[in-house]
């Protein structure tokens, strides 16, 4: 891989560092603050659940104390929505060998609007690229998750309101497909869809209903008129 690819990769990424590194900052804090855990719990965390909203989620369940199958519960509900990014990845995602497992774990929010991109950077692979965005995006959220820990230690720093960096994340990155994508049906469905849901179901429940309604729209509008770019 030539270092112009590599760059490529990396500036692709930038926003993901910004958000990653400051919401897994607040994850360390956090952490520390409620549970007592320090650094060690902290990576062993991002390490092998690498999921910021169910990690922030399993702060409180620790701290409550709660039993197992309420976690497990809990994260399901958090996460179904990696349901539906994982079938429209089923075609990406094939022949990628030994990758795949590493592939499926590391999928976040982030990772899904970078990989759906159609622009790989010349001389690399489709499945290259999108395993190195996903093993990049990873290591952004292990040092902020560990760095959060450490600067607790040594210093009180108040994180409050930390958790806009992820909204203001996703309206970059909504943004950035916006102006890269001549196609902009799948944003519009998205959007409509969500705000639909949002009104009748109620802020505490409408996500799985949105994707249901989006999922159901994009098959529907790629029907017919010939295919979306980029679903």
């Amino acid at each position: 891989m030539n270092r112009k690819a590599l760059k490529a990769i990396f500036l692709d990424t930038v926003p993901v560092l910004t958000g990653y590194l400051f919401m897994g900052m607040g994850f360390g804090v956090l952490l520390a603050e409620q549970t007592g855990h320090g650094i060690l719990w902290s990576m062993a965390m991002a390490i092998t659940v690498f999921a910021g909203s169910a990690q922030y989620l399993a702060v409180g369940l620790l701290a409550e104390h709660a039993s197992i199958l309420s976690v497990a519960v809990a994260t399901f509900l958090l996460n179904a929505r990696h349901i539906f990014y994982g079938i429209s990845l089923i075609d990406t995602y094939k022949g990628t060998g030994w990758k795949k497992p590493y592939l499926i774990f590391s999928l976040t929010d982030e990772t899904y609007s970078l990989v759906t991109q159609t622009r790989t950077p010349e001389g690399l692979s489709r499945h290259r690229y999108c395993f190195l965005v996903s093993l990049l995006n990873h290591s952004y959220w292990i040092i902020g998750c560990g760095l959060g820990s450490l600067l607790q230690s040594a210093v009180h720093i108040n994180f409050q309101g930390v958790e806009f960096v992820l909204t203001a994340l996703f309206v970059t990155m909504f943004v950035d497909q916006l102006l890269t994508h001549k196609n902009h049906i799948p944003a519009v469905i998205g959007v409509a869809a969500t705000a639909l849901c949002l009104v009748v179901f109620g802020k505490d429940v409408f996500l799985i209903p949105s994707m249901l309604l989006i999922a159901v729209l994009l098959v529907a509008t790629k029907k017919y008129n010939g295919g979306i770019e980029n679903v």
